[in-house]
């Protein structure tokens, strides 16, 4: 940036210079008014040419918008999903320490959907463990699991 400013105000400086010479070189009269003139328009494009660097920064901004857009979805799916882990994860091992204290073993996975609002809300469970009625019953009164989304594998305790 320092590196640009310092070249735009050399080039003036040397613009300006020239420009001088040449006033001094033409004559006067209608000839040195229109070299004045033109002089005068090639130094204010000179001084303006940082402006329309700006211009062009301002033309890709669309583009970065969009990036900023699509980052932003994509944050949002990977909050989503570190969400929906987490409830998961949490759901499990509630569901393990209440079978526990039953005094049944074993592991469960439980899979998420999105509820009201997005929010991930449990949505089915599958145990690794003897089918409990009490535990069945725990399941679908404290989280919302009906036994239809409820998946057993062992034998009947």
């Amino acid at each position: 940036m320092m590196e640009g400013l310092r070249q735009w105000i050399i080039s003036l400086t040397a613009l300006c210079m020239l420009l001088a010479l040449l006033r001094v070189l033409v004559p006067g009269g209608t000839m040195g008014r229109v070299a004045a003139f033109v002089g005068g328009l090639v130094l204010l494009a000179a001084l303006s040419r940082p402006l329309s660097e700006l211009g062009a920064v301002r033309l890709a901004l669309p583009d970065y918008a969009g990036e900023i857009e699509r980052l932003q979805r994509q944050l949002e799916e990977e909050n989503e999903a570190a969400l929906s882990d987490g409830i998961a994860e949490r759901t499990e091992a509630y569901i393990s320490d209440k079978a526990a204290s039953m005094g049944l073993a074993g592991a469960c996975r439980v899979e998420t959907r999105a509820g009201e609002d997005s929010i991930p809300l449990p949505w089915s469970v599958e145990l690794e463990m003897p089918r409990s009625a009490e535990l069945a019953a725990w399941i679908e009164e404290e989280l919302d699991i009906p036994s239809e989304r409820q998946v057993w594998h062992g034998a009947e305790g």
